[in-house]
């Protein structure tokens, strides 16, 4: 069963202390790091740290391996790695794209990242695929940019209408669509829904 124990920067120790659990499976970039260390000193700890597509099907068998789970690990990472392929069989390339993550400053995903290797997957340039992490950007360099497409993310940042209306409204050379976070950000069983989701995604870009 399910526990909630927190968010991601602020997890209930005591929580997770009276679960006694046999595995913690924690997040360089997500998780606070000095709270990670203390569950460290008592509890196996496994710390995930992905930044590409093949980072992210050595995770779901690492996690596999952990778990005793080896069979439905290598049968999921296979199934990510069918999909994928038949849907890159026929996909578009090429189309530059701006990722936007936070608003107040806007945020985007550079070249390292785990986001940006997922744009590429699903067929797009990342336009900031030089930066590194996550920098901060302007509407200014946006549009001097050269991207194409500006991608909206659900998360972290919950980018809604208005804000899509202000910046098509800024940016009126550029197609501005929202973008589920989850397909672009989330790695191990979610890479299973990606592919389909992308094709969707070229399929409203096509429309605009």
């Amino acid at each position: 069963s399910k526990c909630i124990i927190g968010g991601t920067k602020n997890i209930d120790i005591y929580k997770i202390r009276t679960l006694k659990p046999s595995l913690i499976i924690a997040n360089k970039e997500e998780n606070v790091k000095e709270q990670v260390e203390e569950l460290a000193a008592d509890y196996p700890v496994f710390v995930t740290d992905v930044n590409n597509f093949e980072e992210a099907l050595r995770m779901i068998e690492q996690v596999g391996v952990l778990t005793g789970k080896n069979v439905q690990a290598a049968e999921l990472k296979a199934a990510v790695i069918k999909r994928f392929a038949a849907f890159s069989s026929g996909r578009p390339t090429g189309l530059k794209a701006c990722y936007l993550i936070w608003k107040d400053p806007y945020m985007t995903a550079g070249g390292d990242t785990f986001i940006s290797d997922m744009l590429s997957m699903a067929g797009f340039q990342n336009i900031f695929q030089q930066q590194r992490r996550y920098p901060q950007v302007n509407l200014s360099e946006i549009e001097n940019s050269g991207a194409e497409i500006i991608l909206l993310s659900s998360e972290p940042y919950p980018f809604k209408e208005k804000h899509k209306k202000e910046i098509q409204q800024l940016l009126p050379g550029k197609k501005v669509l929202f973008a589920d976070g989850e397909m672009f950000s989330w790695y191990g069983s979610r890479m299973l829904l990606a592919p389909e989701y992308f094709a969707k995604l070229h399929q409203q870009i096509n429309l605009l």
